[in-house]
């Protein structure tokens, strides 16, 4: 009963999303008319014109299939060209860019129908419904929330100007490491696509900005077409175990996993540890690594150091960590008690 539900859930999940985009894309339509019905009534030349290119349009189609000669088809083209400049020349005089009366869709990939069409006739899931999936289904509310977690609201002067060697261990500031880390995640954007980008591997107490620069990451990442999935350490290793045991029959997860374009694995080091999640997460990791069908990368975020990652972990796991990811330190005072300071 409980897998049935699941099933179930995930379904209504799909149709409840697929209803949002229908309205999307009628209410986008519904507004592209409602704009060029506004400018049409202002200058009727323009409902001339479109009649006559209506017509000329029907008439090629006919000479087409008639098999008429060459110099007429080609009166015709000259006619539909010679319309469109004097409607493109109206529209500039009226300051209307020709895609005005275009719809304004959400994603002008799939115009707001969630799928695509691909070089063979064969329809795919579109990245933005994929993603819209991921977020109802797995992410967690740190991902959710892009509208503040984003670079736009980066601010380096949570952090200290002050070098702190005995407390810190290093000879630079909380806010110039802060910045360093910045740049790390701005180049891995950039060069999401490279192969030779390593994954990033976010180190470092509580409240220093990890999950924050995980989700503003993710923020680029997604306006650049790709997909993110989100998952604390533990959720993620409780899933897929279950799955292995057939208590969730959601394989969709395990692939997600995988495949996704980028996976944040938030919390590691929270999860009850045992050799099966050993395992898993190693299988996880090696597996994105080795990837030969797409670009895959990932970010894993830990309060743990690289000693008591040592520790913890299989040195498989730790090894490819070492050897595949660029790895950044976070330091400083908790600047979630500055923020709260301020409100």
């Amino acid at each position: 009963m409980i897998i049935s539900y699941k099933i179930l859930m995930a379904d209504t999940v799909l149709k409840n999303i697929l209803l949002q985009y229908n309205k999307k894309k009628t209410s986008a339509e519904y507004d592209a008319e409602i704009r060029k019905q506004e400018i049409y009534k202002k200058y009727p030349q323009l409902t001339e014109i479109d009649n006559k290119l209506t017509f000329l349009a029907i008439s090629t189609t006919k000479s087409l299939i008639n098999n008429n000669n060459k110099d007429l088809l080609d009166e015709l083209t000259i006619n539909i060209d010679k319309l469109k400049k004097e409607k493109n020349k109206i529209l500039k005089s009226i300051n209307i860019a020709p895609n005005f009366f275009e719809p304004h869709y959400e994603c002008n990939i799939c115009k707001d129908t969630g799928y695509i069409t691909n070089s063979n006739y064969t329809t795919s899931m579109c990245s933005c419904l994929k993603q819209k999936l991921y977020d109802e289904q797995y992410n967690m509310s740190n991902i959710s929330n892009l509208n503040t977690q984003n670079f736009d609201n980066f601010c380096e002067l949570y952090y200290s100007n002050e070098i702190n060697e005995n407390k810190y261990h290093t000879n630079i500031s909380p806010r110039e490491n802060i910045n360093l880390i910045k740049n790390i995640c701005l180049n891995f954007i950039k060069n999401f696509e490279n192969p030779s980008q390593k994954n990033l591997l976010f180190t470092g107490n509580t409240g220093l900005g990890k999950t924050f620069l995980s989700s503003c990451i993710a923020n680029e990442i997604i306006k650049n077409g790709k997909n993110v999935l989100y998952q604390t350490a533990p959720v993620m290793l409780d899933s897929i175990i279950d799955y292995r045991f057939g208590k969730n029959r959601d394989s969709n997860i395990l692939e997600s996993i995988l495949t996704v374009d980028l996976l944040i694995i938030d919390d590691l080091g929270t999860e009850c540890i045992n050799n099966m999640k050993f395992t898993e997460l190693f299988n996880i990791i090696n597996t994105r690594l080795l990837n030969q069908t797409k670009i895959t990368k990932t970010i894993i975020s830990t309060n743990l150091s690289l000693k008591n990652l040592y520790s913890n972990y299989d040195e498989r796991i730790v090894s490819r960590l070492v050897g595949n990811y660029d790895i950044c330190y976070f330091f400083g005072d908790d600047i979630r008690f500055k923020k709260k300071s301020e409100n």
